[in-house]
């Protein structure tokens, strides 16, 4: 969404980002297939498919460190710490919630 509202500030075609989100997305969509029909190989499937996102997770993580490593030298580190904050936030409150949809039962 920030992609889109950036090109539409920056003055790209209209024609030209919907071609292009629509390009995204059908690749998105046949890598989310490729990987459902390889996941469902019993006993294997999961295992290519843990192999495969696991290094991609590491390479998300290990951008995030250059960009902050980047950030700091720039002198952004207040900004960097805000956002550090939130995202731990984000992710306690995914916990807790967690725990308490696992402790509270539904029926």
């Amino acid at each position: 969404m920030a992609a889109i509202c950036a090109a539409l500030y920056y003055g790209i075609d209209k024609k030209v980002i919907l071609f292009a989100t629509f390009v995204i997305s059908i690749f998105t969509q046949i890598f989310v297939g490729l990987g459902a029909l390889i996941g469902m190989i019993p006993f294997v499937g999961p295992l290519i498919i843990n192999v495969i996102s696991i290094p991609v997770f590491w390479f998300l993580n290990a951008m995030g460190y250059v960009v902050s490593g980047v950030a700091i030298k720039k002198g952004y580190a207040t900004e960097l710490a805000k956002s550090r904050v939130v995202t731990l936030g984000l992710l306690i409150g995914i916990i807790i919630g967690y725990i308490i949809g696992h402790v509270v039962p539904i029926r």
